[in-house]
């Protein structure tokens, strides 16, 4: 699997980027200062997309869709709104107050792809899936440098922390793994 080129430049980060924050403010009930939103008319064929807010260094919400989509605008909207509800902060949600304060990512994924060889896998370049019967669960590539993982943690600590399974899971023929890459960029890049 090679590394997919950089989907989008600097100036369309940029325009996706406060995209997200104005479907934010909007969606949170804060559209007294903003105008309505430029729509960023970005085209070609994405793999997937993930939106994800930060405090610091801690996560206040990241969801994101595997779908593949030709509309990335609408798509970021659309999961801009599902990250705002991580159920992961049900009891302690994004509020409108604290928005400002918040650093804004975008990731934008290639298509997943199965591999017979997960420890081909080079952290921090691939994010993974990982599937068995009804569960299943993912990281964002750039996880595994964060926290210092191996290819055989990464994959362990998918398969234990978000699809549920036994550590060695991942091992398993019966055990699905895909890979992907992804582009991803934060607000703070831009300050």
């Amino acid at each position: 699997m090679s590394v997919g080129p950089n989907v989008t430049p600097v100036e369309q980060r940029r325009q996706l980027l406060d995209f997200a924050r104005q479907t934010a403010r909007r969606i949170l009930g804060n559209t007294t200062t903003d105008p309505t939103p430029v729509t960023p008319q970005i085209k070609g064929r994405f793999g997937g997309v993930f939106v994800t807010f930060w405090s610091g260094r801690a996560l206040r919400g990241c969801v994101g869709t595997f779908a593949p989509t030709t509309d990335l605008a609408a798509t970021i909207a659309e999961v801009t709104r599902s990250s705002l509800a991580d159920a992961r902060f049900v009891s302690d949600p994004i509020t409108a107050a604290e928005l400002p304060d918040l650093d804004i990512e975008i990731s934008i994924l290639t298509d997943p792809q199965p591999t017979h060889d997960p420890l081909s896998l080079i952290p921090g370049t691939h994010g993974i899936i990982v599937r068995r019967g009804g569960r299943s669960g993912c990281f964002l590539p750039h996880t595994a440098l964060e926290r210092g993982w191996s290819a055989v943690q990464f994959l362990s600590n998918c398969c234990t922390m978000k699809a549920g399974l036994d550590a060695a899971a991942w091992g398993d023929p019966q055990t699905q793994v895909l890979l992907f890459t992804a582009d991803s960029f934060r607000e703070s890049e831009f300050a």
